[in-house]
């Protein structure tokens, strides 16, 4: 079982930067492919962007490319996700998930994915 917590959410002006962190306890972190997802309040939780267990092969929404970028720490059991430039439609809350080697599906759903944070709110002022 793994378990997710995410930090590093918080109010930031447009234009500014935020890193998110999510620290995983359980075992193998390093098989595990790790995603961010977001949700807006009355909008469906969206795909922001993953690294793949093994070479760490990198995915991100088109919203977010060239602004966002996620990298993991093995030895930390840590995944990152650096927002630059950061905009209004950016505020949501956070979500870090996991899924194992076995799990198959795009790793854009939500439902591709075993495991889930709380969350970590992150607002954006304009």
């Amino acid at each position: 079982q793994v378990q997710l917590v995410e930090s590093g959410g918080g109010l930031v002006q447009a234009g500014g930067s935020l890193r998110l962190s999510c620290a995983a306890s359980g075992h193998a972190f390093v098989s595990y492919t790790m995603g961010w997802f977001r949700q807006a309040p009355g909008k469906e939780r969206e795909f922001v962007a993953a690294i793949r267990w093994g070479a760490g092969i990198t995915n991100y929404a088109d919203s977010v490319n060239g602004r966002a970028t996620i990298s993991r720490d093995n030895a930390k059991n840590t995944v990152y996700l650096q927002m630059n430039s950061l905009k209004a439609e950016d505020t949501a809350v956070y979500y870090c998930a996991a899924r194992g080697l076995w799990k198959g599906g795009s790793y854009y759903n939500t439902s591709s994915y075993d495991h889930w944070g709380q969350g970590t709110q992150v607002t954006v002022s304009s």
